[in-house]
């Protein structure tokens, strides 16, 4: 018999309703071993402002996001005098990425934090910064927002929205229950595939894989059942989805550098006053960047974390790494024309290349 639409949206929203639950217990468990600091107490709301942004998120209370978006909450209403604020909704209440993207085209939500994969339902462009083996460092990837940030300003722009500011998820490793050190090793490999990722798909493709696509909310499940017996993360995110109590290897290499944003619908954007709009820009550029600092470094405390739990780290040698990364960019040309231009692919390649070439670290 056919599956029952209404009784699997249902389901989906309740696994979904998982991801918060499994990110405040990494929170209540972990937080000591990474140095993340407590969430602060909550302070008395002020009056409702002349513009409220309403934003969703799946980020838990509590969680070093909605931390710092707290933060800038707080300084956005100081700066514009109460007339502008942004009011979020976090643990997913609002659904996932695609339910809030519609939301915000209905008018009944203002903005959304994103991952790449949801930025790219936006603007597929965008994903040519988390094409396969591109960054080397935290610092190439800055290298090339400061070239080329003006470009995916003006590209998201054009869509109808509004870049406030990339919140980046981190670099991204394989996990497994047992190693590997080569590509071919990834064969023999049960690997999940995040549902709907054109780019994740294009990626395990080239190495001749078919992995098993799944939501991001079944993966535990699935783990648990021998469905899957590979994920792929940030070290973060493998512990605060409890991934990391399900494998047993991290291969050190860096399969590509995930991003994330928070984006604001054009329309509610435009409503508000020039002067204030740049006073909100200004504020937020000094919050994510406060925010991108504190994930990357509780992306590195996490792995020292799963280490001390029994985390096997495997390192490929030189000979497996320039392998594993001249099968994984064949994906950059092969999504030419499908995700991003060319021109646009060459312009992110030469901003590597300068980096690289000024000795940047």
């Amino acid at each position: 018999m056919g599956s029952n639409p209404i009784r699997s949206q249902g389901d989906t929203m309740r696994r979904l309703m998982l991801v918060p639950t499994f990110l405040a217990a990494f929170t209540a468990t972990f937080a000591a071993d990474i140095g993340v600091a407590a969430p602060p107490a909550t302070a008395p709301r002020r009056p409702r402002p002349q513009n409220e942004l309403k934003i969703a998120t799946l980020a838990p209370e509590g969680s070093t996001w909605m931390n710092v978006m707290r933060e800038l909450d707080d300084a956005v209403r100081t700066a514009t005098e109460n007339r502008v604020g942004l009011k979020f909704y976090p643990g997913g209440v609002q659904g996932d990425e695609l339910v809030v993207l519609r939301k915000i085209r209905l008018g009944q939500l203002h903005g959304g934090g994103f991952s790449g994969q949801g930025l790219g339902e936006i603007a597929s462009e965008l994903r040519v910064i988390e094409i396969p083996f591109l960054f080397e460092s935290s610092a190439e990837v800055d290298h090339v927002h400061d070239k080329l940030d003006p470009t995916f300003n003006r590209i998201v722009e054009e869509k109808g929205y509004v870049l406030l500011g990339w919140a980046e998820v981190g670099f991204i490793y394989v996990f497994t229950d047992r190693p590997v050190r080569a590509p071919e090793d990834l064969k023999q490999v049960k690997m999940w595939l995040w549902e709907g990722d054109p780019l994740a798909s294009a990626f395990f493709g080239a190495y001749g894989i078919s992995p098993i696509p799944l939501a991001l909310t079944d993966v535990l499940t699935a783990l648990d059942t021998k469905l899957i017996n590979g994920v792929y993360s940030s070290p973060l995110a493998c512990i605060a989805l409890q991934w990391f109590t399900r494998v047993s290897h991290m291969t050190d290499l860096r399969l590509t550098h995930a991003t994330g944003a928070v984006v604001i619908d054009r329309r509610a954007w435009e409503k508000i006053d020039p002067a204030d709009r740049e006073r909100v820009r200004s504020t937020a550029t000094t919050h994510f960047r406060r925010l991108v600092d504190r994930s990357r470094l509780e992306n590195e405390e996490s792995i020292g974390v799963m280490k001390k739990r029994g985390m096997q780290i495997v390192s490929p040698d030189r000979e497996r790494t320039t392998a594993f990364a001249e099968i994984g960019r064949r994906v950059w040309r092969d999504q030419v024309g499908k995700l991003y231009p060319q021109s646009l692919l060459d312009q992110v390649l030469a901003a590597v290349k300068e980096a690289r070439a000024a000795g940047t670290p």
